[in-house]
């Protein structure tokens, strides 16, 4: 069985034992009997914006990103507390991640056709002002919720540890402003290359949030790499940003 048949398998057990959860949480509605899974109002709407970073990268890619990578996520959730327990709650739903590592002087090949992904020094020959590799995944994240004050969460104290798993929609480099070996500008040209050969597309991530009211402050650290086996190195996303949260 290959690793991602491995990982879709693990994730659908995860997921049916949230389900088993939500099912055996659930509050009989004394009027007709009935089990009632409506969820509670917090948080189905999230909102994340991010600084990125490549982690175990080479020194010679380190060196070249840019402080201001960046990305964002948006989610929607279904809630749903516990029985015993309303400060506790479990939360899924779907989602878009995307992120954005920006570089200086470098160019890295997606669309290559060799063993190993190239990445490219240009410090001394023509490059783009502004170049960057960017990702978008489809994902289902799961969290696990505490809240302090359930009966009034936008006006609680909260906390979120969890994980998502998605898969890769578009992975592509972007470059803007043409410039020469002496960083002068040749033109306004720009240039999209898409392509996800060298890339892992599935992604799996552990997540905690951590904030009051509607805002928090989020970590998302891959647990996944970002390429494939044997074509780069073991590179992995993380992401610390805040969170709007709320509905």
């Amino acid at each position: 069985m290959s690793d991602k048949l491995k990982i879709m398998r693990k994730f659908s057990m995860l997921m049916l034992g949230v389900l088993v959860s939500v099912i055996t949480s659930a509050q009989i509605n004394p009027v007709n009997g009935k089990m009632d899974f409506s969820p509670k109002a917090n948080d189905h709407f999230m909102v994340q914006f991010s600084s990125d970073h490549w982690l175990d990268a080479p020194d010679s890619i380190q060196s070249k990103t840019k402080s201001t990578s960046r990305g964002a996520n948006v989610y929607l959730m279904y809630d749903k507390s516990f029985k015993e327990n309303p400060k506790f709650s479990i939360a899924f739903g779907i989602g878009i991640g995307t992120s954005n590592i920006y570089f200086d002087k470098m160019s890295v090949n997606i669309n290559g056709t060799t063993p190993l992904l190239g990445f490219y020094k240009l410090d001394t020959v023509s490059r783009f002002s502004k170049y960057k590799v960017s990702t978008a995944y489809a994902e289902i994240p799961l969290e696990f919720r505490f809240y302090a004050n359930p009966k009034n969460p936008n006006k609680s104290f909260k906390l979120a540890l969890g994980a998502k798993v998605g898969t890769l929609l578009n992975a592509h480099t972007k470059g803007k402003t043409l410039l020469n070996g002496s960083g002068t500008t040749i033109n306004q040209f720009t240039q999209k290359v898409s392509a996800k050969g060298y890339f892992n597309t599935t992604r799996i991530a552990a997540t905690a949030r951590v904030g009051y009211g509607n805002f928090s402050v989020f970590g998302s650290y891959n647990l996944t790499t970002m390429f494939k086996d044997n074509v780069a190195a073991n590179i992995k996303l993380l992401q610390l940003g805040i969170c709007i949260s709320g509905l």
